[in-house]
C-alpha cells in the first residue's frame, strides 16, 4: 500500500505541476515468475511476479499502467526504465538488507577479518546480470534526454554477461585475495532462480554502448 501511495504521488504531483516527462524506475521482479526467456518489456503484466515479493511486484508494475494513462489522457511523456541488479560505488554493504554484490563483499572482509569461512546463503545456483551503477547513470540521462516512448525500456548487460551467485561469490573473493573456505548454506532460500533479460531494444537505440565489464 506504501508503495503504491508513493508511485502516485509522485506521477500525480508530477502532472498537477504541469511536468512533461518523468522517469520512473522499476524492477525485474515485477516480470512473471513462470515465464520463457530471456524476459523483454512486453511481458511485464503476462503472469504473476514471484511470491516472494508480490506485493512491492505489483506497486512497481502499476508505475507501467499509470505511464499509460497519462500519456493517453493528458499527453504526458511519462515512461520507466527496468535496470537489473546494480553495484558500485557508494552501495548498501549491510548484510541482512544489502544488495547482493556489496553484501558478499561485506561478508568476505569480515570472513578475512576473523579467519573463517565465507559463507553464501543458498545453492549459489541462481544467475543474475550486473550492470555498474555509473553505467547506469550514463543511461538514465539518456533516457531523460533522449527516449520519448511510454513503454518501459530494460538498461542491462547482454544476456552473455549472466554470471551465477557463486561465480559473483567466487569472483569477489579473489579480488579480495580471500582463500578461505567458501560455503553455501543451503538451508536459506535461493529466491528466483533466473531473471534473464534481452537488452535488444536498448541495444537498438545505442548499438556502441560499452558497459564496464563485471570483472573489472
Amino acid at each position: 500500500r506504501t508503495n503504491i501511495h508513493i508511485n502516485d504521488n509522485v506521477l500525480h504531483s508530477a502532472h498537477e505541476s504541469g511536468v512533461q516527462k518523468v522517469v520512473s524506475c522499476l524492477s525485474t521482479c515485477i516480470f512473471p515468475d513462470k515465464t520463457t526467456y530471456p524476459i523483454d518489456e512486453t511481458m511485464i503484466h503476462n503472469g504473476p511476479p514471484h511470491s516472494s515479493n508480490f506485493g512491492y511486484s505489483y506497486a512497481k508494475r502499476m508505475i507501467d499502467v499509470q505511464n499509460r494513462g497519462y500519456s493517453e489522457q493528458h499527453g504526458r511523456r511519462f515512461t520507466a526504465v527496468i535496470p537489473t541488479n546494480v553495484f558500485g560505488p557508494h552501495d548498501n554493504f549491510n548484510i541482512e538488507d544489502g544488495h547482493v554484490l556489496p553484501g558478499l563483499i561485506h561478508k568476505v572482509y569480515l570472513a578475512k577479518q576473523s579467519g573463517s569461512a565465507l559463507t553464501v546463503w543458498g545453492t549459489g545456483k541462481p544467475r543474475r546480470q550486473f550492470i555498474y551503477s555509473l553505467d547506469l547513470a550514463r543511461l538514465f540521462l539518456w533516457v531523460l534526454r533522449e527516449y520519448d516512448e511510454v513503454e518501459p525500456i530494460i538498461l542491462s548487460v547482454g544476456e552473455e554477461d549472466e554470471v551465477s551467485i557463486q561465480e559473483a561469490a567466487e569472483a569477489i573473493a579473489e579480488a579480495m585475495e580471500f582463500g578461505g573456505e567458501l560455503i553455501f548454506d543451503t538451508t536459506k532460500s535461493d529466491g528466483q532462480f533466473k531473471k534473464t533479460a534481452s537488452n535488444a531494444k536498448l541495444r537498438r537505440y545505442l548499438p556502441e554502448f560499452q558497459f564496464t565489464p563485471f570483472r573489472k
